[in-house]
């Protein structure tokens, strides 16, 4: 017990001591007493080892001396102790001030009366004390008064809030625990705060990842069923101007709808290409041919007031993509920025091939190693401050006033370059421009490509009569009954069959007599390309067509997945149907 009390007796005296040399009050005489005190219970231990008793007994005689004449008094007094639970206001920063742990003391209303060395850290190093901790840090969920006015009381402290805080004019997010205490014989409300702005933003990213996954499958969804509608009205449109000559007066009506049938289909192949659901035809491209073809083009979308340069290497690798996708991506950039220079400016377009050694970790993304062709559409416009840079690739999102952009274009960019298996990424800096920079693989395959049906141009003449024996699966009863009427004006015969397993039926009714197959590949009950696979088996000399608003999983490349068969795109006209079917019976 003896030995208890010195060695509590001899940490008091040293922690009170340091104290005091911190706050510059030290004297010689307490650090002599001090060691005067630890060199005598050292001797009485040697001695006591060594058997020399006297030495012992001295050696007790002035420790037990120093104890209680001196240095207790000293220590033992409640102002003086460091560790005293009833020590002055401060005595709490002195013992928390260093914990790896951001703490903040509240008062009963909420006010700050302490603030340690971490939540200083965290919180920066503005001034603090005195402040209201409720207005301080906003609660995403209830307010920080309710929850300070709570904790006080003794309610929900076993519960976090989390909570929004202006640093030196950023944005973070806390962790906000509290719990109420008493100190210095009163009750305080002692906040535990964490950095939680990485779990933050981790959760912002995985909730737009999910709404920009919903909108494209509603997109796509939408488009589908658009396409259809649009491909009954160009299709009707294009039966009712076989009736009518250029002198008719309903002649112009009729061009309008279909121009402007012809707008909205436009806009569905934008939906379609920002949810990656459009057929691609991919071919392999020199890109510097394309651009220079573009440049025609180019020069009258910028208008007089903005100079186009193009600056290209000669020696560019092959890239594999859709030709007319690629041209679409590069029009809707420059469009994008003629629109951000109204007093004029320039356009630079820049491709040099670019080898990459390691994976390139940027905006989220992640570029595998290997060779890429980078083009760079980069203007001397407006910029685009960090806000809304986050954001100019979401779908109708727009900084343009009402009616001067459908918000589109940089989400259809988007969505062709990730269809493609290329990267996007856009730099900007106010008041200096903007440079969107496209990261497409090179291509190192054979150069020759099987060719690809071409969508044949829309016409209104009579063509010439054909035969042939055709059955035609949709499920659409107006785009069936368009395109049944279409082909047996051409002289065709024509059995309709609105969905898969009715198809099956009539084959087994007719003995699979037909030339043709042409069916729509999403229906209700059983896909196009399952129930023709099953027809080919008993007829594989019968030719096939699939036509839809868009393909997933069914087509790779644009092609489709059965031999001989070939792709037409909804919308399509009169002319285009009935030569796809000419074309396709004459091979």
């Amino acid at each position: 017990m003896i030995c208890d009390m010195h060695r509590l007796l001899l940490y008091k005296g040293w922690v009170f001591t340091l104290n005091r040399i911190k706050k510059n009050t030290a004297t010689v005489f307490h650090l002599l007493l001090l060691v005067v005190y630890s060199l005598a219970l050292v001797g009485i231990g040697m001695a006591f080892i060594n058997g020399q008793w006297v030495l012992a007994a001295i050696s007790a005689v002035m420790a037990l001396g120093v104890a209680t004449r001196v240095l207790w008094p000293l220590v033992s007094d409640p102002e003086n102790d460091p560790i005293s639970s009833h020590a002055p206001a401060d005595s709490l920063q002195l013992i928390l001030e260093d914990l790896p742990v951001a703490l903040i003391r509240l008062t009963e209303d909420g006010v700050i009366e302490g603030v340690n060395v971490a939540a200083r850290g965290l919180l920066g190093q503005g001034p603090l004390i005195g402040k209201n901790f409720g207005e301080e840090v906003e609660g995403l969920g209830r307010s920080m008064r309710v929850r300070v006015e709570e904790a006080f009381k003794g309610r929900g402290t076993r519960t976090t809030e989390m909570g929004r805080y202006l640093r030196n004019g950023k944005e973070i997010f806390l962790q906000v625990s509290l719990m109420s205490m008493d100190f210095d014989d009163r009750k305080s409300v002692v906040v535990v705060l964490s950095d939680k702005t990485e779990l933050k933003i981790l959760e912002a990213q995985f909730v737009q990842s999910q709404k920009m996954q919903a909108v494209g499958q509603l997109a796509g969804g939408v488009a589908h069923d658009f396409n259809n509608l649009l491909t009954a009205i160009n299709g009707h449109c294009d039966l009712l101007l076989l009736r009518h000559q250029n002198e008719d007066g309903d002649f112009g009506d009729l061009i309008q709808i279909r121009q402007n049938a012809n707008r909205a289909a436009a806009l569905v192949r934008q939906l379609l290409a920002f949810s990656r659901k459009q057929t691609l035809r991919p071919k392999v491209l020199k890109l510097g041919e394309t651009l220079a073809q573009l440049m025609q083009l180019l020069n009258r979308l910028l208008g007089e007031k903005v100079n186009l340069k193009i600056d290209i290497d000669d020696s560019l690798n092959l890239v594999r993509v859709d030709e007319r996708q690629l041209e679409q991506v590069i029009m809707n950039l420059v469009v994008n920025a003629r629109d951000a220079m109204l007093d004029g400016g320039e356009v630079l377009i820049t491709a040099q091939n670019i080898r990459l050694d390691s994976p390139l970790q940027r905006d989220r993304a992640t570029v595998p190693a290997g060779d890429y062709v980078r083009i760079g559409v980069k203007d001397t416009g407006t910029g685009i401050n960090s806000d809304n840079l986050a954001k100019v690739f979401e779908p109708f999102y727009t900084t343009k006033r009402v009616g001067e952009g459908t918000g589109l274009g940089l989400s259809t960019v988007y969505g062709i370059i990730k269809q493609t298996g290329g990267f996007v990424f856009v730099d900007s800096l106010l008041a200096v421009g903007t440079e969107f920079s496209i990261y497409l693989p090179s291509y190192f395959g054979e150069q020759a490509e099987r060719p690809v049906n071409a969508a044949p141009k829309a016409a209104t003449e009579k063509e010439p009569t054909q035969t042939g024996a055709i059955l035609l699966v949709e499920d659409e009863k107006p785009v069936r009954s368009f395109a049944a009427r279409a082909l047996r004006l051409r002289g065709y015969e024509v059995d309709e069959a609105e969905n898969a397993e009715m198809a099956i039926e009539m084959l087994g009714q007719v003995g699979g007599k037909y030339d043709l197959y042409i069916s729509d590949i999403i229906m209700p009950g059983n896909d196009g390309p399952t129930w023709v696979r099953q027809a080919l088996k008993s007829h594989p000399e019968t030719k096939v067509i699939f036509m839809s608003g868009y393909a997933e999983d069914v087509f790779e490349d644009g092609k489709p997945d059965i031999d001989g068969a070939v792709f037409l795109q909804k919308p399509f006209s009169l002319s285009e149907l009935t030569e796809s079917v000419s074309q396709r019976l004459a091979k």
